[in-house]
């Protein structure tokens, strides 16, 4: 088991489906990507670089492409979604559209 299954089965059910299902779109979109870390957290890695890590927080779910270029480009489908120079933050109840997590995924690929 890598870092991010480990993080997975630390998580309470609804977190752990809502992070799942990040981590889930991203692999769909970069098959190659691997466990590892990025910045201490647990993440995907493409090509030897963090690609996305998805961690529950006290207040919310973060998703952190370690780029604000990446987040910049999903921002169109993320109306109504907090977002920062290079995170996102949802609650499980009400994650980020599927399409936005691609278009994010996507545009951190390309950079990497």
């Amino acid at each position: 088991m890598g870092t991010v299954d480990d993080y997975l089965a630390g998580l309470e059910p609804a977190d752990r489906d809502a992070v799942e299902a990040i981590y889930a779109i991203a692999r769909e979109v970069v098959p190659d990507a691997e466990q590892g870390k990025g910045y201490g957290m647990p993440a995907l890695t493409y090509r030897g670089k963090p690609l996305l890590s998805v961690m529950r927080t006290k207040k919310h779910i973060g998703i952190y492409p370690f780029s604000a270029d990446a987040v910049a480009a999903a921002a169109p489908r993320l109306d109504g979604f907090d977002t920062e120079k290079g995170t996102i933050r949802f609650q499980p109840s009400a994650p980020p559209p599927a399409d936005a997590i691609r278009i994010l995924v996507t545009a951190r690929r390309d950079q990497i």
